[in-house]
């Protein structure tokens, strides 16, 4: 491995919340290897059903053992071991590891062995039903410490306190309270708990993804996308900006998370930016914007949207059609404060020794044909677990177009490998987070916190919607963005069914706030893993990354506010959605100019304001408060204009 190899594989380990992990060698390695081909495989087989069908009280089991053991011995659990932390080699796992892997295996097979008598046992388990459920707990708890840290877990744990001391607590939040078996009957023998939505959204539709963006890093793919995006993008002097924001959504099919994105960006990209004339900070900000709006976007998503489409019961095409419309608009956001500070920078072209476009993509543009055919497969009424394995199949084929990097049966094993290996956080995560929706449902707590925020905001559907988007914001500054999703979307949810908001709506909403998380004051995870590339101030750099994000920030609120909103999210009338789009690309660009504060040159408060007010006005989309809108702009972009030539004037005079 090389130093700028290691160097990122630390940051992504320091900053992402979801990827620390060991570095194996000799035979654990061998093992972990075996073990991840046969996951990747067994999910595959059961995707396909090509020998027959295994019913999901098995399947869903059955994965989270195998999952939960390569978890013990993927992620270590304390420091490294002797040795290898000065000489950065081999981190093999310990004795320990090996036997708490094994034990991972017991409480599910246990489960998979007596699932037919679970339901009628559920509220009165035996003693071993809950030896066995409480091993369960434990376990998972473990392994989401190893992954993510102790705050889910401390999170988890409180739940857990709250189902077992609901007697004692304040009237607004109080219940019957539940004891040890009722509480192990309800999480570990219903599919209300640990077995619930979210393991079984990461044993079906995840894995399935983290094979494919596996098997594309693999077959060349991340390399291709970096380069077509110089090649586009790197003779202007908005350039470099423009790089970055297009191959942060490229890498972003390959990598599944914000952070790990933002640095394998930033390696290759941040001397590009520093050369055309960036700023620590600025640069920084736009690595950290980019690396996250991967998550936004489709085809891929991040592992909360497949969760969303579960919530809905609805095709996973139906959730990539929500997120087309506020996906270009959050990159149309990045683009236009690109362009606006290669002007306040005065930046410059930097010639970057890469192939011309269209060679590239003559040669290597077969690499986006798998990303099409996703869409296209499920267009064609396939489900999205049939079409990502088809277009997995598709890139594995394709593959061997490129002779340097054609999966041979040694690289499909890596790759196969890692696409398991990149699934043990979410799996562990998800298997917490079902923990919390198994309490969350025995107590009423949703319906309970909803409420509370409902009356807070005082019956107002704006307020609540502002006090839910805070809340999810400080629930991802804790948890990963996919436990922060399932949580709000179980807790905060609730309170906009009472305004008759619509689900899909609600569902969004919550899921660009967790998402946004990763860029939030004051513990922007992605902006600070940026600003360890660039050596910039870490505060800075996240204000930047915030400025960038902004749009992103408040179009959600349009969703479930404003009397047209739905548009955005291609639903409703036509007609509304053909005004609506373009009034709110006017906004972004609106609010670009009022948070950047440039334009032709230098723009003046009363300018931003006005420009600013204007764009959210627009934002409402109500005709009454657009016509206000775009007057405001108007009048703003005029005083800007005439401010400028007044200026220009004078320096000549001069």
């Amino acid at each position: 491995m090389t130093d700028e190899a290691r160097r990122d594989a630390a940051l992504i380990a320091e900053f992402d919340a979801e990827k620390p992990g060991r570095t194996l060698s000799g035979r654990a390695k061998v093992v972990v290897s075996a073990m991840g081909v046969a996951l990747s495989l067994y999910a595959l087989y059961w995707v396909l059903a090509l020998f027959g069908t295994i019913t999901a009280n098995v399947y869903i089991p059955a994965f989270a053992a195998a999952a939960l053991a390569m978890t013990f011995l993927v992620y270590r659990g304390w420091g490294r071991s002797k040795g290898a932390a000065e000489a950065r080699g081999p981190d093999n796992p310990h004795p320990i590891d090996w036997i708490l892997a094994a034990l991972a295996a017991v409480p599910m097979i246990y489960a998979i062995v007596f699932y037919q008598e679970f339901s009628r046992r559920a509220v009165l388990p035996t003693e071993l039903d809950i030896a066995m459920g409480l091993l369960a707990v434990i376990l998972i708890l473990e392994a989401t410490r190893r992954t993510v840290g102790w705050i889910m877990v401390v999170v988890v744990a409180l739940f857990i306190a709250y189902a077992y001391f609901g007697p004692i607590l304040p009237d607004v939040i109080a219940h019957r309270g539940y004891a040890l078996p009722r509480f192990i009957g309800h999480e570990y023998m219903t599919s209300a708990g640990i077995f619930g939505t979210p393991l079984q959204v990461a044993a079906t539709y995840i894995i399935l993804f983290t094979i494919y963006g596996a098997v594309l890093e693999f077959s060349g793919a991340s390399k291709f996308f970096l380069d077509v995006s110089f090649a586009a993008f790197g003779q202007s002097s908005a350039g470099p900006g423009r790089t970055v924001t297009l191959a942060g959504f490229l890498l972003g099919t390959v990598s599944g998370s914000g952070v790990a994105t933002t640095v394998t960006l930033g390696s290759v990209s941040w001397p590009v930016l520093r050369r055309a004339g960036y700023p620590q900070a600025q640069g920084g900000g736009v690595l950290a914007a980019a690396g996250i709006g991967a998550i936004l976007s489709p085809p891929t998503l991040g592992a909360a949207a497949f969760i969303i489409a579960e919530l809905l019961r609805e095709s996973y095409l139906v959730v990539l059609l929500l997120a087309a419309v506020p996906t270009l608009l959050y990159y149309l956001g990045i683009i236009l404060a690109v362009e606006l500070d290669a002007r306040r920078y005065r930046t410059k072209a930097v010639a970057v020794e890469a192939p011309p476009l269209g060679r590239q993509l003559l040669r290597y543009g077969y690499h986006f044909s798998s990303l099409f055919a996703i869409v296209i497969f499920m267009v064609l009424g396939m489900t999205p677990f049939r079409a990502v394995v088809l277009s997995t199949v598709l890139a594995f084929v394709l593959s061997f177009l490129d002779r340097d990097h054609r999966l041979t049966p040694r690289r499909l094993w890596d790759a196969l490998a890692s696409g398991a290996i990149g699934v043990l956080p979410v799996v562990a995560v998800c298997a917490a987070s079902g923990i919390i929706v198994g309490v969350v449902t025995l107590t009423g707590l949703g319906l309970k916190l909803a409420g509370i925020i409902v009356a807070l905001a005082a019956g107002n559907l704006a307020l609540t919607a502002l006090f839910s988007g805070v809340a999810v914001m400080l629930l991802g500054l804790a948890v990963p963005v996919t436990a922060s999703f399932i949580i709000a979307a179980v807790i905060i949810k609730p309170a906009f069914d009472a305004f008759d908001v619509p689900s899909y709506a609600s569902l969004m909403f919550i899921f660009y706030y967790a998402v946004l998380s990763e860029v939030s004051p004051p513990t922007a995870l992605s902006a600070y893993a940026a600003a360890a590339i660039t050596g910039g101030s870490p505060t800075r750099t996240m204000m930047m990354a915030w400025r960038y994000t902004l749009p992103a920030f408040l179009v959600p609120f349009v969703f479930v506010l404003a009397p047209a909103g739905e548009a955005l999210l291609l639903r409703g009338p036509l007609v509304n959605i053909l005004w609506v789009l373009p009034v709110a690309a006017v906004a972004v660009g609106a609010l670009a100019v009022a948070t950047g504060g440039w334009l032709l040159g230098p723009a003046r408060w009363p300018e931003r304001v006005l420009m600013g007010g204007g764009a959210l006005a627009l934002l409402y989309t109500d005709p009454i408060f657009v016509i206000a809108g775009l007057a405001a702009i108007a009048a703003g972009l005029a005083m800007h204009v005439v401010g400028r030539r007044r200026a220009d004037a004078l320096s000549v005079a001069t």
